[in-house]
């Protein structure tokens, strides 16, 4: 339930009137869920937007008239709001998916492709859960943080910022994230020492992410691999659902990316990362924990900062969940809150201090 004991108002949009009695219904299973309506396109969404006022929107990626992504960039600069897609997991399903994130999606779930009948158990399970942290989110400096992201990029090049094997920046985000991982990057200058990303996403998805952002940075951007070189001009971001693990290898770092079971609820996890730095890394690394929901990474980065690590985590404001900073925070871990539009500059000034 919202704040005060409502219940969660959710609009759900999608052209299948099957899909929607599916969604609804099984929203609907939440006792602190309320679907208020369903629509069959953006059209008919944006005029019951208007008169019901839902908290959270579920939003098809694929429609005919006009596809969500369209229908968030041209409605979430006039009224942001909690947008959760129901995605396909098709190459094109994948593409529309992180374009919607770009153009203001919270998160996403994404329908089943085999074993239906249990697919659509654990999907539905997975979309109320993400509808609640939607409803927390803060969408309401969208417009301000999208004028800003497209304004161009912001070089930070410190003068004193050498090109070392021995430093490395670790970076955890999950709610949110994908935007608030590309403002900052997009703003590293490719002298920048490496760089490890935990990004909660599935599996299938964060290549695409990391191919994405590769043709924005400076630096170079790649999904992890096992044996892949940690060094300056590179970021390497973990794959879905295997865990990431930065280890030395002789004079060089390598990571080691893994299948296993969820730590801190997620695989990959950011507190496996980032114990792994705090153990092979140490004073050598600064951390920064980026907005996201639940606290993954608030021990792994408690763990960084006693092995002599510089830390720091995005601020309340500029988080579109104030989860994960917020408990890093608070355990410890990260030394201080930070705009999400000064965290490029702040980390790599943080990284010149390092002995």
């Amino acid at each position: 339930m919202n704040q005060g004991g409502r219940k969660i108002r959710v609009l759900v949009v999608d052209d299948s009137s099957l899909v929607r009695t599916i969604l609804s219904q099984g929203l609907a299973q939440d006792p602190g869920i309320e679907v208020v309506g369903s629509a069959p396109d953006p059209y008919v969404a944006r005029d019951m937007i208007v008169n019901l006022n839902p908290d959270v929107i579920t939003l098809d990626v694929e429609m005919p008239r006009m596809d969500g992504v369209e229908f968030l960039r041209r409605f979430m600069p006039q009224h942001p709001l909690p947008v959760v897609m129901v995605s396909a997991l098709t190459q094109r399903g994948k593409q529309i998916t992180l374009d919607a994130l770009e153009a203001g999606a919270v998160d996403f779930v994404t329908t089943p492709s085999t074993d239906v009948a249990r697919g659509l158990t654990d999907m539905l399970m997975e979309l109320r859960t993400k509808v609640k942290i939607a409803s927390t989110a803060n969408v309401s400096h969208f417009k301000e943080r999208r004028e800003a992201l497209f304004a161009g990029k912001v070089l930070f090049v410190p003068k004193s910022l050498h090109e070392s094997t021995d430093k490395i920046i670790a970076i955890g985000a999950s709610t949110g994230g994908t935007e608030a991982i590309r403002e900052v990057i997009t703003r590293y200058p490719v002298n920048t020492p490496g760089v490890v990303i935990v990004q909660h996403m599935p599996s299938g998805f964060t290549k695409m992410f990391a191919d994405r952002l590769n043709e924005l940075c400076a630096m170079q951007v790649k999904e992890a691999e096992t044996g892949d070189r940690v060094m300056p001009g590179r970021i390497l971001i973990a794959p879905g659902e295997k865990h990431m693990q930065v280890v030395r290898s002789g004079g060089i770092y390598e990571v080691v990316c893994k299948a296993g079971e969820k730590v801190s609820g997620h695989c990959p996890s950011v507190d496996v990362l980032m114990h792994s730095v705090a153990q092979h890394v140490g004073r050598n690394a600064v951390g920064v924990m980026l907005t996201g929901m639940g606290r993954d990474g608030a021990e792994g980065m408690l763990a960084m900062r006693k092995a002599g690590a510089r830390n720091l985590a995005q601020d309340e404001r500029s988080c579109v969940v104030f989860g994960m900073p917020k408990e890093a925070f608070e355990n410890g871990g990260a030394e201080v809150l930070v705009p999400l539009e000064k965290i490029a500059e702040a980390s790599l000034s943080m990284l010149n201090k390092l002995g």
